[in-house]
C-alpha cells in the first residue's frame, strides 16, 4: 500500500507540519504521565481506525516499558481490571473528546469533573490538547492512506 501523499516530500505539507508535529513533541514533555499519553493516544487512533498512529503509540508504548496486556485491552479498558482511576479518567475524557458528534456536548461534565479528581489544571489542559492532537494526525492520516507497519520506537521524537 503507498500513501496518496508523502507529507515529507510535499513541500507545502512539509512546512505546515514542521510546525504541527512541533506540539506533539511538546505535549510529551507536559507533565501528564508518560504511560497515560500512551494509552491517550492509542484509544483515540484505536476509535479512529488510524492504523500509523495504532501502530506507533502501541511500539512506543511497549518499548517505554508497557505491557502487553495492557496494551491489548485498551479497546475494552472498561471491563479492564488493569488500569487505575486516573488512567481510567483520562480514557474516558479520551473517548468522549474525540466521539464529539455522539456526545453532541464533547466531553461531559461528569467526565471532566472525575478527570479533575486525578489531574490538576495543566494535566487536563495536557488531556484537551493531547486529543485534539491526536484526532488531527488521525485524520491527516487516514484521508491520504498512510500505510501501517514499520514503525520503529523513536522514529519521530
Amino acid at each position: 500500500m503507498d500513501a496518496r501523499l508523502n507529507y515529507f516530500a510535499n513541500p507545502t505539507a512539509g512546512k505546515a507540519l514542521k510546525h504541527f508535529m512541533s506540539a506533539g513533541k511538546a505535549l510529551k514533555d507536559a507533565p501528564l504521565p508518560a504511560a497515560t499519553q500512551e494509552l491517550v493516544a492509542l484509544r483515540v487512533s484505536q476509535i479512529n481506525g488510524c492504523a500509523v498512529c495504532i501502530d506507533m503509540h502501541t511500539k512506543e508504548a511497549a518499548a517505554a516499558g508497557e505491557t502487553a496486556v495492557r496494551l491489548n485491552l485498551v479497546a475494552a479498558w472498561r471491563e479492564a481490571t488493569v488500569f487505575t482511576e486516573a488512567e481510567r479518567a483520562a480514557l474516558a475524557f479520551a473517548e468522549e473528546g474525540t466521539r464529539v458528534a455522539d456526545a453532541a456536548t464533547g466531553v461531559s461534565d461528569e467526565v471532566w469533573a472525575d478527570a479533575a479528581k486525578h489531574y490538576d489544571e495543566d494535566q487536563i489542559a495536557t488531556l484537551v490538547i493531547m486529543v485534539s492532537f491526536m484526532n488531527a494526525v488521525n485524520r491527516l492520516n487516514i484521508i491520504t492512506q498512510q500505510p501501517a507497519g514499520d514503525y520503529r520506537p523513536g522514529q519521530f521524537h
